[in-house]
């Protein structure tokens, strides 16, 4: 592979064989960035998949990858050293609520351990403005709606969710202490072709096309804001161009930008919840296929709802999620039908 453009501006992307990490990284390549991304390939899901997209984005002689643990701290280093990042997008974490009860050191490891390396190499460095992904989770047993930036987070309903929150915790700290513009930003049910496989969308797609039962929990009663990952992927492109500066807030609206460091925090999110048997109402008109429903309770770390408030990402970049989620999923379908070979 070439050496990247020096002319060109340099993005560091953690989890870039990811679901979102990959779709970003194929985005600021078209538009004429030199993108790098670290990914440590783990078997949380199909590592294939995350190879496959990694293959797709090498094919752009402005693309590098790395394929190295966020704990190792050496080979994290000298990613950085040879990307020289303008911007540090981080992506990578141990997702997922349900595995954090089966396997929850894998979230201290990555989500604590990894996110601090990063911050280090951050505070190295210091690129125009760092951003990390953080999650709805974070709300927990908040049972206001809409989630607003500023709604306290205090109890967090699983690891997972308290993990995410400790990393806004600690960029928050970094970004005072050495004066390092850091946006986070808060998911809300991200879906689209190239998702993950432990997603409700991409299991559901998978077992209707099999005819096996899909596993509807909450009794089919709960509600999620879906984000389109094209959304979702615009939504942090234009945020990338916007760091926050203390003492300047956006006027007009609640802002969450702290008193006392270049922090940040933001939804993205589109604000219209959609009911869990709508969603499958959904695949099915698109699959052309009725989806055999196995009702279950609630599983431990679920919450009902989910519903963001969308204000605060509109205001700094004119945007917000819009994609009805007819037209996501048809998006997926194609994908899967495409990507798996089947009819």
């Amino acid at each position: 592979m070439t050496e990247l453009d020096t002319r060109k501006r340099s993005a560091l992307i953690t989890g870039g064989a990811g679901f979102i990490g990959y779709n970003l990284a194929k985005r600021m390549l078209a538009d004429g960035w030199n993108v790098t991304s670290v990914d440590g390939m783990t078997n949380y899901y199909d590592p294939v998949l995350k190879r496959r997209r990694h293959d797709m984005l090498a094919r752009s002689n402005s693309f590098k990858a790395h394929e190295i643990m966020l704990e190792n701290v050496e080979g994290l280093a000298a990613a950085f050293a040879e990307a020289k990042p303008d911007v540090v997008v981080h992506l990578a974490a141990q997702a997922g609520v349900r595995y954090s009860l089966e396997n929850p050191r894998a979230y201290i490891e990555a989500n604590l351990v990894g996110t601090f390396n990063v911050m280090e190499m951050v505070r190295e460095h210091k690129p125009e403005h760092f951003l990390l992904a953080s999650t709805s989770s974070v709300y927990g047993a908040n049972v206001d709606m809409p989630f607003g930036e500023v709604d306290r987070t205090d109890h967090p309903i699983t690891l997972y969710a308290a993990t995410k929150k400790a990393t806004e915790n600690m960029a928050h700290s970094y970004a005072h202490l050495w004066a390092l513009p850091t946006t986070a930003f808060r998911f809300f049910t991200v879906y689209g072709p190239w998702g993950r496989p432990d997603m409700a969308l991409f299991k559901f797609v998978r077992a209707m096309l099999a005819s096996q039962p899909i596993d509807v929990y909450g009794e089919g009663d709960m509600r999620r804001d879906f984000t389109y990952i094209d959304d979702l992927v615009e939504s942090i492109v234009r945020l990338i161009e916007v760091p926050p500066v203390t003492g300047k807030p956006v006027p007009g609206v609640i802002d969450s930008l702290s008193p006392a460091a270049p922090h940040r925090v933001v939804n993205i999110g589109g604000g219209h919840p959609v009911g869990l048997m709508e969603f499958i109402s959904t695949i099915e008109r698109e699959l052309g296929l009725p989806a055999i429903k196995n009702i279950m309770p609630m599983q431990p770390g679920d919450v009902r709802e989910t519903y963001a408030k969308a204000e605060l990402l509109e205001a700094l970049t004119g945007y917000r999620p819009a994609t009805p989620v007819d037209v996501g999923v048809k998006a997926f379908v194609e994908w899967y039908r495409s990507y798996y070979q089947v009819g």
